[in-house]
């Protein structure tokens, strides 16, 4: 028997993918489930970006490519910034990765050493916490509750960083809960962790999902910020596995170093088609189908909480919901059994993201059609009562 290493016991099974795989087999069996589980948009990769894969495969633009992406798309990235959210970003500073995991992946990489620990709020999304671990760190789990909008604060940085302490991990919007956090609180944030000396890093695969307001990309806040981001949720290419880092000048030669020896390269054919996501016209759709989503959300935070699925914080940003299920049950994971074999609903219990009060809530994500979420609805009220 080959002896796996010590941190592969650190690292909790996925129980949303198991969740899932529980409704597979419902399915196969006959039943109609309603998936409320996991976070990818029912939208698929629009019909440019389609075309633009197989023109570039036919053109034989299939080979390895530069460490840190070809050059095209990270201008067309670092334009993206410059005319949606106002800042500046010299394409130098941008690099291509193998999904928004990839990202975070080279940046635990190089960031965090053996034995450093990683401030994230409880809850978090689970893989974040993992990827730490699998680069020899530590993360530490920060109690966030609704007071906090589910988020760390700057006095959460103030009470919690220690000695071994290296920096922190934040998503705004985040997963599992769809909210953000706030600019000022944002900025806060930053300062004391810039006044201990640690790295930042911003996961913002969410951002084009913002529903309230006038959103900003934490970029604005410092070049010293690492910021992680994703052709898979705004731009509806979840399986392309394609995403992007923003980095400090100084570093990109350490991560181009990395990449070069971990990866090689994204995706050629995917980064050649990711081009066609910033026509005019493709920017055009992928605000219809955000809008499309705010829709969804607006339909079902009501309802929620007509079922006594209380929502105590709003959410902002992605396609998620973080409901407090006590009013119907004490154990979210029980619960959601109940949902998905009386109802036929799915949805992901609180352990999956962290410990904090895990058992008082259930993730339901609203990537689905508006139809759909209906039926949901309906199933969930005849099973309440």
């Amino acid at each position: 028997m080959l002896r796996l290493s010590p941190r592969i016991a650190h690292i909790a099974p996925f129980y949303a993918m198991e969740v899932v795989k529980q409704a597979a087999a419902l399915q196969a069996e006959g039943r109609d489930i309603v998936q409320m589980s996991i976070g990818e948009p029912d939208f698929t990769a629009i019909p440019a970006v389609v075309e633009a894969l197989q023109r570039a495969t036919r053109e034989g633009k299939t080979q390895y490519t530069e460490a840190v992406g070809i050059a095209p798309l990270r201008e067309a990235i670092a334009g993206f910034y410059r005319t949606r959210f106002g800042v500046g970003v010299d394409p130098s500073r941008i690099i291509v990765t193998a999904g928004a995991s990839g990202a975070l992946m080279l940046a635990c990489t190089a960031l965090v050493d053996v034995g450093a620990q990683v401030l994230m709020p409880d809850p978090t999304y689970p893989a974040n916490r993992h990827i730490v671990t699998a680069a020899g760190g530590e993360p530490v789990l920060i109690p966030a509750g609704p007071e906090d909008r589910f988020q760390l604060s700057a006095d959460h940085i103030r009470r919690h960083w220690t000695a071994r302490t290296a920096g922190v991990i934040v998503a705004s919007p985040s997963n599992p809960t769809g909210t953000s956090i706030a600019p000022h609180a944002l900025a806060e944030l930053v300062e004391e962790v810039r006044r201990r000396d640690g790295f930042t890093i911003v996961d913002e695969i969410y951002l084009g999902l913002s529903y309230e307001g006038d959103r900003r990309s934490a970029l604005a806040l410092g070049d010293d910020l690492i910021i992680v981001n994703s052709f898979s949720k705004y731009f509806h290419m979840t399986g392309w596995r394609l995403g992007w880092l923003v980095v400090p000048q100084q570093l990109v030669p350490a991560f181009e170093k990395l990449a070069q020896n971990l990866v090689i390269c994204a995706s050629a054919p995917a980064q050649h088609a990711a081009l066609a996501c910033f026509l005019p016209e493709s920017l055009d759709i992928f605000e219809t189908r955000k809008e499309a989503f705010r829709q969804r959300r607006d339909y079902l935070l009501p309802e929620l909480e007509r079922l006594g699925l209380c929502v105590p914080v709003k959410p902002d940003g992605a396609f998620y919901i973080y409901s407090d299920i006590r009013a119907h049950a004490s154990d979210s994971a029980s619960f959601a059994q109940r949902l998905l074999h009386e109802a036929g609903v799915c949805a992901v219990p609180g352990l999956d993201f962290g410990s904090a009060e895990t058992a008082a809530y259930l993730r339901f994500s609203y990537a689905t059609d508006l139809a759909r979420l209906q039926e949901a609805v309906a199933r969930m009220s005849k099973m309440l009562g």
